[in-house]
């Protein structure tokens, strides 16, 4: 278990790296750029930013790309919390200041650490300008998830 409590300080640090990382976004086409940010049980953060294609499907989220970095570290059961913010780039900012939360697909995504780490991640929803935000956990944002576990696998497989 963390040695740290998931208080308006964590939240507000996983916020300000999403929207830093949103930055990086490559969204040429939608012109929506999104940041995400993952705390570990060790109190490090992964983030990740969304990245277009022009083969739209081939598009990636920001959440995917930090949960695909946060396994490639060998850390994917390690996610305690998330942190996403999004809205529309305006001459090379990311504006907005209603809080974007994580896609179906995204969830699902979030899904697989939460049952492969054996917790309920929290889920930080913010605006990438605006002061508000909302916090849910993963098990409210997607109820009666399908994942690892209906598969009979409790550990990642290596």
């Amino acid at each position: 278990m963390p040695d740290f409590t998931l208080d308006d300080t964590v939240r507000d640090t996983l916020i300000a790296a999403a929207r830093d990382a949103a930055t990086r976004a490559h969204a040429p086409y939608s012109n929506f750029g999104v940041g995400a940010a993952l705390l570990l049980t060790d109190g490090s953060i992964v983030t990740g930013a969304n990245f277009e294609n022009a083969s739209y499907g081939l598009s990636l989220c920001a959440e995917t790309v930090a949960l695909a970095t946060a396994n490639s570290a060998g850390r994917l059961a390690d996610v305690v919390a998330v942190g996403v913010i999004g809205g529309a780039i305006r001459d090379g900012a990311v504006t907005g200041d209603t809080p974007v939360g994580p896609c179906g697909r995204c969830r699902q995504v979030i899904n697989e650490a939460a049952q492969i780490g054996g917790r309920d991640i929290v889920v930080w929803c913010g605006s990438a300008t605006g002061a508000q935000v909302d916090r849910h956990m993963l098990s409210e944002l997607l109820p009666h998830a399908f994942g690892p576990a209906d598969l009979g696998i409790s550990t990642p497989p290596r």
